[in-house]
């Protein structure tokens, strides 16, 4: 955010990071995303809080952050030689108003194929334990995973900044 000349404060609030099997991909990061911001506007008097939340998405199947480095070895391993779809929620809240607005971006990702020891050097850094899909694009070794992107490069990171300015725009002009 301060790429885009904000100062944020950021405050951390332990928001369950579950998914409903019931709903897509999208709404899911988008709900957790607002759920977030809703948690720490209880701790804010006013200002536009943010929340946001990635999920990694192959074959229809929502990657979070990994439980464990096995956990996160195997989704690697998922992910190696394949397309993937990263979706990033961002939530907004006013306070004290309390009124909200959510988006949601998706960024196509391919990675090349592999091998199981470059897989398990990454991992044993501890970086793609707090990692959706348990990478991170921004990572050194992450990066050398990464053969394609299409759409928003931010997003991947986890957070669309361009998205968000132009949905802050919004929610502030609405005011």
């Amino acid at each position: 955010m301060r790429q885009i000349g904000w100062e944020p404060t950021v405050m951390p609030c332990n928001v369950p990071e579950e998914f409903d099997p019931a709903k897509s991909p999208a709404e899911n990061a988008g709900d957790l995303a607002l759920k977030k911001a809703k948690c720490v506007s209880t701790q804010v008097k006013e200002g536009v809080i943010i929340g946001a939340d990635t999920i990694v998405v192959l074959n229809g199947e929502m990657l979070g952050k990994p439980t464990d480095s096995e956990d996160a070895v195997r989704m690697l391993q998922m992910l190696g030689g394949r397309t993937h779809t990263v979706y990033t929620g961002i939530g907004l809240v006013d306070m004290p108003s309390g009124r909200d607005l959510v988006d949601v971006e998706a960024t196509q990702v391919t990675f090349r194929e592999i091998p199981e020891d470059e897989i398990r050097e990454y991992v044993s850094g501890g970086s793609p334990l707090d990692k959706a899909g348990a990478y991170g694009i921004q990572d050194d070794y992450g990066a050398v995973f990464v053969t394609r992107i299409q759409g928003c490069y931010y997003n991947v990171v986890g957070l669309p900044l361009a998205r968000l300015y132009m949905r802050m725009r919004e929610f502030q002009e609405d005011m």
